[in-house]
């Protein structure tokens, strides 16, 4: 008899980048400990992309699955679950990870639609699991 190993699908496009960045923490003893207890799915969708980037943090471990983005009705909340959502461009987005982007810069954009944020809170924990890299 021979198993069948389920083989896990790469991410493509966008939600390639955005799961080679946070595959380290998998390994990462101080984000197992944080998150052991931790349920949670954060949508990154670049509208300019063809991929979003579904983030689900589980029991300490995460996984980044790539969703394509053209049909609206594939990113919604009811769909796939997320309790947190990031929306904007991909040059907006490599801005806010490497910090070219300013705190009033960031408001603005926010005002006028450029970022879309749904579940601020959970949105916000980005930013700890990208201080644990």
């Amino acid at each position: 008899m021979s198993e069948k190993k389920e083989k896990k699908k790469k991410a493509r496009g966008f939600a390639g980048v955005i799961q080679k960045q946070l595959n380290p923490l998998n390994d990462n003893e101080e984000f197992n400990q944080k998150f052991k207890d931790k349920d949670e799915k954060i949508l990154l969708n670049a509208r300019d992309g063809r991929y979003a980037a579904l983030i689900h943090i589980n029991n300490g471990k995460i996984d980044v699955e790539g969703i394509k983005n053209k049909k609206k009705e594939n990113l919604k909340q009811d769909v796939l679950g997320w309790e947190g959502k990031l929306d904007t461009t991909t040059e907006i987005f490599f801005d806010l990870a490497t910090g070219n982007l300013s705190t009033l810069s960031m408001l603005g954009k926010l005002i006028t639609r450029k970022i879309k944020i749904k579940g601020m809170k959970k949105v916000m924990m980005l930013t700890e699991l990208f201080s644990l890299l």
